[in-house]
């Protein structure tokens, strides 16, 4: 299964895209080997639009057009649903193992996620209640995608 991570807002050079980039990166040459491969990243420009709601709406606008056609549709939300790392897992391997091709995670934008997007999600998840800057949110996900993979294969990474 092809995952793409697709993202409002760039990262610049830093520790964090360093980060982020790292666990990227290990999931990318672990995930192979239980059918899992990083597609590609996506990041888009925040919309410049004057209200919240136009932002929202373009910003869903552009995911759309780069969500592959029948791909499994995850999106990072506050109003989500909290899993832990085993669960996060079980529903990459569920979704693989029914044969999707593709899964896209999004990250939104600053004012969050139009509700249109977000009625049309598979999966709406919140990585806890407390807010965090885009920067972190993107370490977390490539970290548990990496999770996830080691989880899958057995590996002693994961530790409960």
């Amino acid at each position: 299964m092809r995952i793409t991570l697709f993202a409002v807002g760039r990262l610049k050079a830093g520790p964090e895209k360093d980060l982020a980039s790292r666990y990227l990166d290990r999931f990318a040459k672990a995930g192979p080997a239980v059918g899992l491969e990083l597609a590609k990243l996506v990041e888009v420009q925040e919309s410049r639009a004057s209200n919240a709601d136009t932002r929202k709406r373009e910003e869903a606008g552009a995911l759309e057009k780069a969500l592959p056609e029948g791909a499994i549709l995850v999106l990072l939300d506050e109003r989500g649903k909290t899993l832990d790392s085993q669960a996060f897992s079980d529903a990459i391997g569920r979704y693989r193992d029914n044969g999707k091709r593709d899964m896209m995670l999004a990250i939104g934008g600053a004012d969050g996620l139009d509700p249109e997007l977000r009625a049309k999600a598979d999966l709406v998840l919140n990585l806890g209640t407390m807010t965090w800057p885009h920067q972190l949110v993107r370490i977390l996900i490539a970290e548990q995608l990496y999770r996830a993979v080691t989880i899958l294969s057995g590996h002693p990474y994961h530790r409960v």
